[in-house]
């Protein structure tokens, strides 16, 4: 297996990834937005705003 960050062969400890360095690159990459995961269109109200599902926290429903 070859590491998804430099293509070296990955090591049995950080696997993986070669190195820890590879390791913390990656996790660099997701906290700062650099991979995303494919999702479907949101879904949005007449007026254009987001619609929000029911009985997701935070309706205003559910607050009383």
């Amino acid at each position: 297996m070859r590491c998804p960050v430099c293509k070296k062969p990955s090591a049995p400890a950080t696997r993986p990834f070669c190195s820890k360095r590879c390791k913390d690159i990656d996790l660099a990459r997701w906290l700062g937005g650099g991979y995303a995961i494919a999702g479907g269109p949101a879904e949005t109200a007449e007026d254009g705003t987001p619609e929000i599902p029911e009985g997701v926290p935070g309706d205003d429903d559910e607050r009383g």
